[in-house]
């Protein structure tokens, strides 16, 4: 059981908060799979170089995941203060968000589901 009273506890639990830069974007309408084949490549990569692999990835999600970079690194610059050069992706995933449901027509009157699945993309970027 927890000690001290409920606001108590909770300004101890908000007081851990993350300091490093991020940025998150919500309800992409990517399916989490193909956003992790892109994430995966920039992972632990520094800006400039995750920018250029993002750049030349021909993977739909790399223009929606190289515009969500560019806002995290612009995040740490004006907010925390920090240099460019020395930033580097230390986290990124995704994780799943909503599923838009559709039906497709089918043969006698049968219809079939089809699935949309949108994907919440968060990137944390760090100092060497």
């Amino acid at each position: 059981m927890a000690k001290g009273h409920r606001s108590q506890i909770k300004r101890e639990r908000n007081s851990n908060k993350d300091t490093r830069p991020s940025a998150k974007l919500t309800y992409a309408r990517i399916p989490v799979q193909k956003a992790c084949f892109v994430l995966d490549a920039i992972r632990g990569k520094d800006v400039t170089a995750a920018e250029a692999i993002l750049t030349y990835n021909p993977r739909y999600a790399s223009t929606t995941i190289n515009k969500l970079l560019k806002s995290a690194v612009a995040n740490a610059e004006n907010n925390n203060g920090l240099d460019r050069s020395n930033l580097y992706v230390e986290e990124c995933y995704a994780s799943n968000g909503p599923i838009i449901k559709r039906i497709r027509p089918r043969a006698q009157g049968r219809a079939y589901r089809i699935e949309k699945r949108l994907s919440n993309i968060t990137i944390v970027l760090n100092e060497k």
